[in-house]
């Protein structure tokens, strides 16, 4: 009985490929499908390997820049002006009273400002600036004598 139903399977397939009229447009048909899943597995498998060739690149990327590479130093023109940036930005400092120079790394701040603990807060944030080797206050409140440089 199997090998009936096999044979009566496989006769029906012959016949259906093989029909004078339409078995050689089913042919192509079968041809052209058969081709084209082999052709959209090889798309697929082309994007998955690109894919995975980006991920490896990714994780070689980020394990060689895993350090940020150190900056080189400022300028003293630039280093000056990332203080000025910075201390300036508060609305209470005043910023026409206050003098920002830079000198190898060394910030100086000249000026008058109202009160003492402005003083501290300027030269504290001044610190935080990246770059800024050391900080020379020469900062005063009214009333009180200038401080001078020393060398």
């Amino acid at each position: 009985m199997k090998k009936l139903a096999l044979g009566t399977v496989i006769g029906v397939a012959f016949a259906w490929l093989f029909d004078p009229q339409l078995g050689r447009r089913r042919r192509k048909v079968g041809a052209d499908w058969t081709l084209a899943r082999f052709r959209r597995a090889g798309r697929a498998a082309g994007r998955t390997g690109r894919g995975l060739a980006a991920d490896a690149y990714g994780t070689v990327q980020q394990v060689k820049h895993r350090e940020e590479e150190p900056k080189p130093q400022p300028d003293d023109v630039t280093l000056a002006r990332k203080v000025e940036t910075e201390i300036f930005r508060d609305a209470d400092v005043p910023k026409g009273q206050i003098n920002v120079n830079a000198e190898n790394g060394v910030v100086y701040l000249r000026g008058e400002v109202p009160t003492a603990d402005l003083i501290d807060d300027l030269v504290e944030k001044t610190r935080a600036v990246v770059g800024v080797r050391d900080v020379e206050s020469l900062l005063h409140v009214p009333g009180q004598e200038a401080p001078m440089k020393s060398f």
